[in-house]
């Protein structure tokens, strides 16, 4: 699913750092060798078809690496 933020990611929480992120080797094989933490947030965020909503995001981040994987977890109707 295809979306944009719109403005900044609130609410951050931690939810699992290095080897305890199940995909601590596809981080690593793909994106480089670094301190993985996997991350949520809240975020407004505009869908592909332009409708707007408030929604939970996951990701991966890294430091020297930043953001990478973004999805959206939940959407608050």
């Amino acid at each position: 699913m295809e979306f944009q933020i719109l403005g900044e990611i609130r609410d951050l929480q931690i939810i699992a750092v290095g080897d305890s992120i199940r995909d601590s080797a596809r981080l690593k094989k793909f994106y480089g060798h670094a301190r993985w933490r996997k991350l949520k947030g809240r975020a407004t965020v505009r869908l592909s078809d332009g409708q707007v909503y408030e929604a939970e995001i996951h990701w991966y981040e890294a430091h020297g690496i930043g953001k990478r994987e973004m999805k959206i977890k939940h959407i608050f109707w």
